[in-house]
């Protein structure tokens, strides 16, 4: 071989200098490039509510068929293991309900860790609250009231009508933040509310609270004290984080204390407290005379009265509510005075005036429906019905192929354990969470 020049040495040597920088170069860009990817993803998660929007579409997820069934069914499943795990045997509930929805205005609720603002996601997820809690409890009032300025402000007096309690919060600029709360200032306001109330009807009160500091002007375990002689229920969903005030507030009141991860959870904890609270055994003890000790004590007749409604056509004619001029309206049964809206309290003679649908609709909380059994395979029963007992939809005869969920049917077949009709997988959610009545067992 010919040996090799100073040329061909030297050619070399600047390859190798030249592949070194460039591996270099590649090497440094890739982790520039690293580095920037990582910045991108720790601005984008930023915030708790933008991750939780940013992952949206894990919550749903195709099968193998590109189908979203098996996502409905879990679904569907979440909703039948919540309703398994409820009371089916009567339990004892207050079905007429007063309560004060105390909100939190101080400078705290302006933060953005919940989009867009605590304040405006408090103020959208009341009204929703509002609107499900009358469909739920039409023989209810609601008031609210607002705790900003070191001073408590009576927003909305208490009420039986949705809308007016709807129209006192939907002014925002009149319910704009500002200084520190006051939570024996806002509890004092709401329990001088209902110190007029009877004895047969419930008091709660609902504190959505987003600040760390309360100033109160005295002591606030006299006054928590004070509601549980007067027998008043106080829940607490925090959306900061747990203060130990508003804990042991809840556990003395038998109330329910939440804090709010997400927005989906902040909803969840709220609506929690629509249905009514069941109302605790009141143990006596026995008597000097040998009688026994007994649980509930026996319950006391109340006195309703159901009013005439007055036709669109008939004369104006003063309310007794609001002294003004109009057709429509309701007579009280005893008095003859005309009200407005029911149910509500007669002015003049005291009689509380409702409405029947209103009671009917108040009376699935204390009898509510039994879960449907799923039906797990095809041959269940020696000639099966065709189709759904309510909308006699067809049953499909063959099994869904995706993983069986617990408390869902793979043939979307429920079954009433009273009567014993079947029905299909929308009826089953229509008859527990809107009709609150089995069609089988009606007929």
């Amino acid at each position: 071989m010919p040996p090799r020049n100073d040329m061909d040495v030297d050619s070399d040597s600047d390859r190798d200098v030249i592949g070194t920088r460039s591996k270099a170069k590649g090497k440094s860009k890739s982790k520039k490039d690293a580095d920037k990817q990582k910045q991108k993803q720790a601005e984008t998660l930023a915030y708790t509510w933008e991750a939780s929007y940013t992952r949206s579409w894990d919550t749903v997820q195709e099968d193998e068929a590109g189908s979203l069934q098996s996502s409905v069914e879990d679904l569907m499943a979440r909703g039948r293991r919540r309703r398994l795990l409820a009371p089916t045997v009567p339990i004892r509930r207050a079905i007429i309900r007063h309560l004060i929805i105390i909100l939190d205005l101080s400078q705290s609720m302006m933060d953005r860790d919940i989009r867009p603002t605590r304040f405006d996601l408090t103020l959208q997820y009341t009204r929703e609250f509002i609107t499900e809690w009358f469909d739920q409890n039409p023989l209810g009032q609601i008031g609210v009231v607002g705790m900003r300025r070191g001073f408590g402000e009576r927003v909305g007096e208490l009420s039986g009508n949705p809308q007016a309690v709807l129209q006192c919060i939907s002014k925002r600029h009149k319910l704009e933040p500002d200084g520190e709360p006051s939570l024996q200032n806002a509890i004092e306001m709401a329990r001088s509310s209902m110190s007029h109330l009877p004895a047969n009807s419930s008091r709660e009160m609902i504190l959505i609270f987003g600040s760390l500091t309360t100033c109160d002007p005295g002591n606030i375990h006299d006054t928590i004290d004070t509601c549980v002689k007067n027998k008043i229920r106080i829940s607490v969903v925090a959306l900061a984080a747990e203060m130990k005030i508003c804990r042991e507030m809840c556990d003395k009141t038998g109330g329910q204390f939440g804090v709010a991860m997400n927005e989906g959870h902040f909803k969840d904890l709220l609506f929690d407290l629509i249905p009514p609270p069941a109302q605790k055994a009141v143990v006596r003890l026995p008597s000097a005379a040998g009688g026994q000790a007994t649980g509930n004590p026996p319950a006391d007749l109340m006195m309703m009265g159901f009013p005439t409604r007055l036709p669109e056509s008939s004369a104006p004619t003063l309310c007794v509510c609001h002294s003004e001029l109009k057709s429509e309206g309701f007579l009280c049964p005893r008095c003859q005075s005309k009200v407005c809206d029911v149910p509500t309290d007669c002015d003049i003679c005291g009689l509380m005036i409702v409405s029947s649908p209103h009671l009917a609709r108040s009376y699935h909380h204390l009898f509510p429906v039994k879960p449907y059994i799923p039906i797990l395979t095809l041959g269940g029963t020696t000639n099966p019905p065709p189709g759904c007992q309510a909308c006699a939809r067809v049953f499909p005869t063959i099994a869904s192929t995706t993983a069986v969920t617990e408390g869902v049917s793979p043939i979307g077949r429920y079954r009433c354990p009273e009567c014993s009709h079947d029905f299909c997988s929308e009826c089953d959610v229509f008859v527990h969470d809107v009709v609150h009545t089995c069609p089988g067992c009606a007929n």
